[in-house]
């Protein structure tokens, strides 16, 4: 579905990403780690042409993507940021944004095909009965729904999702992504998305690809990627990684300095 080939990109004079090479088959549930500043969030809006490589090149089931109409692309590719503005419309005004690529020449308003879109997608995202709600006032889980329901109101294959749970307490973060899972698993939809958890980016992923410094550290299943010693490395941080036992998913545990230095004998 999609395919990145050679990609080096960045802002301005700062290269961000070298020489990166990943492909997404259609239909998976693929995610991006790092740390900050690792280029993971530069890597997504490549995926949008929101960044035009240096060089190499971004295709969209198999076209480069700068040579595809920007209305096609948004027909194709729905993307959820992790910024969330305080916005003085009503949940459904906001969520036919999404059938604007859809819009005609010199079509200025929703048509009835609009509306059961925005009104299906409020249904599978259980907001429906927010519709007449102001953005404004709703809570930030609500608020996330809203930004998925607006990207599934494009009607796209392929999802991507920028820390979609970030700021999100537990209950949220498991709803979203079930919501998300649920959506790739029925829908056939493609998934890519950002995740700062790894235990999240675990047990929800088919794949994931671990960036570090701009480059591609490592690629493959969650049980492939996530050992300690690349974690440990790539993080700088000491972690204990073990098996959830219903999942059968790598389980990453973080060890404190005060634990540290009590098993060192420092203490």
């Amino acid at each position: 579905m999609i395919e990145i080939r050679g990609l080096t990109c960045g802002y301005g004079e700062k290269t961000v990403l070298h020489d990166v090479d990943l492909s997404v088959g259609k239909g998976e549930f693929f995610g991006i780690i790092g740390p900050n500043g690792s280029g993971k969030t530069t890597m997504l809006r490549a995926m949008t042409r929101l960044i035009r490589p240096a060089k190499g090149a971004v295709l969209l089931s198999g076209v480069d993507m700068k040579d595809l109409h920007i209305a096609h692309v948004a027909r194709k590719v729905a993307v959820v940021s992790q910024s969330m503005p305080l916005i003085e419309m009503t949940v459904r005004e906001f969520v036919l944004l999404g059938r604007i690529p859809y819009y005609r020449k010199l079509q200025f308003f929703e048509k009835g095909e609009d509306t059961a879109v925005a009104e299906r997608v409020m249904e599978m995202t259980g907001i429906l009965h927010l519709a007449e709600a102001l953005m404004s006032e709703m809570s930030a889980g609500e608020v996330q729904l809203a930004f998925i329901a607006r990207g599934l109101a494009q009607q796209p294959e392929v999802l991507l999702l920028d820390e979609p749970t970030s700021h999100l307490d537990i209950t949220h973060q498991a709803a979203i992504l079930d919501l998300v899972k649920r959506l790739n698993r029925q829908e056939g939809l493609t998934v890519v998305i950002i995740l700062h958890d790894l235990n999240l980016a675990s047990e929800y992923c088919d794949r994931l690809v671990l960036m570090d410094r701009g480059r591609i550290r490592k690629a493959g299943t969650p049980a492939e990627v996530l050992d300690y010693e690349t974690i440990e490395e790539v993080y700088g941080t000491v972690v204990i990684v073990r098996e959830n036992p219903l999942s059968r998913k790598p389980f990453v545990m973080i060890v404190s300095e005060e634990v540290k230095e009590k098993c060192t004998g420092r203490s």
